[in-house]
């Protein structure tokens, strides 16, 4: 399988004149940088003034602003991780910057059939991987070139985006 690294600018450049960005997120915590004092103030229980994410939130408001629908699903294991409890503390601003975020119980797509990593898939034609380190820390982006996974992928999507759960709901 063909993997082309894209930076973060590089990833968020695929996006322009795109209709469809899904994401899916399968794991129970992430070593994603920028979010790691973050993570580790709310855990302390101390506030955040939430500028660590303001990229991604402006971001999303010019892409949904543009016509993008952000389409957000993680696959959760419950009881849910402190990681993604924190997380669900962040949906709210990811959802009024347009993105649409649902859940879905793992134990409700065990007869899915996941692909090893968490992807975006942009319309129905581009690919990108969230690749991690062997740590469990980021390691960026991976554009891919392989139909057959493409294809796989976007079974998933629509397996997943039919049984997700609408956040408000499931925070209910």
């Amino acid at each position: 399988m063909e993997t082309q690294r894209l930076t973060r600018d590089d990833f968020r450049a695929l996006w322009l004149r795109r209709r469809r960005a899904f994401h899916l997120e399968m794991r129970d915590s992430y070593g994603v940088e920028d979010e790691e004092g973050p993570f580790r103030r709310w855990l302390l229980g101390e506030t955040d003034d939430y500028q660590w994410h303001q990229s991604w939130l402006s971001f999303a408001r010019m892409s949904t602003r543009r016509g993008t629908i952000i389409q957000r699903a993680r696959i959760v294991t419950e009881p849910l991780s402190d990681y993604i409890k924190w997380a669900m503390t962040i949906d709210p601003q990811n959802i009024e910057a347009g993105e649409d975020i649902r859940y879905l119980p793992r134990h409700q797509a065990a007869d899915i059939h996941l692909p090893e990593e968490d992807y975006w898939l942009l319309d129905e034609d581009t690919l990108v991987l969230s690749l991690f380190m062997p740590d469990g820390s980021s390691g960026g982006f991976g554009l891919v070139s392989d139909p057959g996974l493409l294809e796989e992928c976007r079974t998933v999507r629509d397996q997943v985006w039919a049984r997700a759960i609408p956040y408000a709901q499931y925070v209910a």
